[in-house]
């Protein structure tokens, strides 16, 4: 049997993980993966750790200690979160060691209710680094207006960042130099840039929605003189036309380039 995940990695692409929950972590579900499928990172966000919360038992203990302890909502998402992310942090810690860095690492995000706050992100992202504390943790950050100086006022204090929700070339441009300059900050002020990464995450699903929306419209238009139009999955393969080329379809896992 083919193994395409292989096939993929071989080719330079990183599969990661876009889930994490308590019941991946302690059934070893994590660790499989990266043994027996090659992925070598994992995102996460309040969605899915809130899907994960509803979804499994493994976080009654910890919920029922901290409701004794009557800590609060924030908080206690904040402790739930970072418990979960420091743990997978260390279930791939050996595609970090085996990559120099490069794979294995694992993200959690700053809330997103700071999106246009950067002062306050930062100080989050200061808070939720020091809570997990390992060195193959990204900080995700969005990319709004005001969270382009965040990434650079985060890299320099030489915390690694991964950039979510890019959707312009432009706004790119940005990013890229947000990254250079929090890199040059980071070196001035001492810190190992061997250490550090970053990522700028477009997210290919949307790229993927707008596509099919627009193939089921022309589809659906009486300009095609009433003969069927091709459907997005016919298209996609390459029978409605000339053959587009390959590209990465965002389903359990993701893949970013490691170039």
């Amino acid at each position: 049997m083919t193994d395409r995940l292989a096939e993929l990695s071989a080719a330079g692409v990183a599969v990661w993980l876009d889930d994490i929950s308590r019941e991946r972590l302690t059934s070893g579900g994590l660790d499989a993966l990266r043994r027996e499928r090659h992925v070598v990172g994992e995102t996460s966000n309040p969605t899915i750790f809130a899907k994960a919360l509803s979804d499994s038992e493994d976080y009654a203990d910890q919920l029922t200690g901290l409701k004794l302890r009557k800590i609060g909502v924030d908080e206690s998402a904040r402790m739930i979160t970072t418990y979960d992310v420091r743990w997978a942090c260390d279930v791939l810690r050996p595609a970090y060691d085996a990559s120099h860095g490069i794979d294995g690492r694992v993200s959690i995000e700053v809330d997103p209710r700071l999106a246009h706050e950067t002062d306050r992100t930062i100080a989050e992202a200061k808070q939720l680094w020091w809570l997990v504390d390992r060195e193959n943790l990204f900080i995700k950050i969005p990319a709004t207006e005001a969270g382009i100086p965040a990434i650079t006022a985060t890299l320099a204090l030489g915390i690694s960042v991964n950039v979510t929700l890019i959707f312009a070339l432009d706004r790119y441009e940005q990013v890229m130099e947000a990254f250079l300059a929090g890199m040059e900050q980071a070196r001035a002020n001492g810190h190992d840039l061997t250490k550090m990464a970053s990522v700028a995450s477009f997210f290919v699903s949307r790229v993927d929605t707008e596509v099919d929306k627009r193939l089921d419209t022309r589809r659906s238009s009486p300009a095609t003189g009433g003969a069927r139009s091709p459907t997005p999955a016919e298209c996609r393969s390459g029978r409605c036309g000339p053959r587009p080329p390959p590209r990465t379809r965002r389903t359990a896992t993701s893949c970013t380039s490691r170039s």
